[in-house]
């Protein structure tokens, strides 16, 4: 009997020793899951739902998320708004969800701020860029590179005719805090 309660006794640390160890390797391999997620696929889980960010420059936007791309985001608030991701500086209340990266589809991964700056541009928007030292300009964005954007600027309810053009801005991306529609819409 005497054997048999410690080899019971044995049996059950070795069962105890096994539960950490795989406790120990659940607990690992979540923190190394967590360690692939992005910032950007956290957010994408919440396209839809209204959310609080602040972006360079201490500016605060509020709004609903419409869409992410993968290094931006369209929020309305109560015009649109695009934010590099590169100016925002946190996110308020962010739920922890977030969307696999084999969830989005090779498409809308590949949507860059430059791609979307293309699309306003061709539809000869009139915005309002604001920079991370909080300057601002006003005008339509002209012509879009890789990692910079020309802009036309002009009074807001200007068309971008030459007579109307005060300047062209070459802006590089990395100055930027977020590009917002104008109030005159679309042009």
């Amino acid at each position: 009997m005497r054997w048999q309660e410690l080899f019971a006794d044995l049996e059950s640390q070795a069962r105890s020793l096994e539960r950490a160890d795989q406790d120990a390797e659940i607990a690992e391999r979540t923190r190394a899951e967590l360690g692939q997620i992005t910032l950007v696929n956290r957010l994408r889980a919440q396209v839809g739902q209204s959310l609080r960010l602040t972006v360079s420059g201490q500016q605060t936007l509020s709004g609903r998320l419409d869409q992410v791309g993968s290094d931006w985001l369209l929020l309305a608030s109560p015009t649109e708004v695009i934010v590099p991701m590169s100016g925002v500086t946190s996110v308020t209340d962010l739920p922890l969800t977030a969307v696999s990266p084999e969830g989005v589809g090779a498409v809308a991964s590949q949507i860059t701020l430059a791609s979307a700056l293309r699309a306003v541009a061709m539809d000869r928007a009139t915005v309002r860029v604001r920079f991370r030292d909080k300057g601002t300009l006003t005008g339509t964005p002209d012509r879009v590179g890789a990692d910079f954007f020309d802009l036309a600027v002009h009074d807001l309810g200007d068309v971008p005719r030459t007579s109307s053009v005060r300047t062209r801005e070459t802006i590089g991306y990395g100055a930027v805090a977020f590009v917002q529609r104008a109030n005159t819409g679309w042009c």
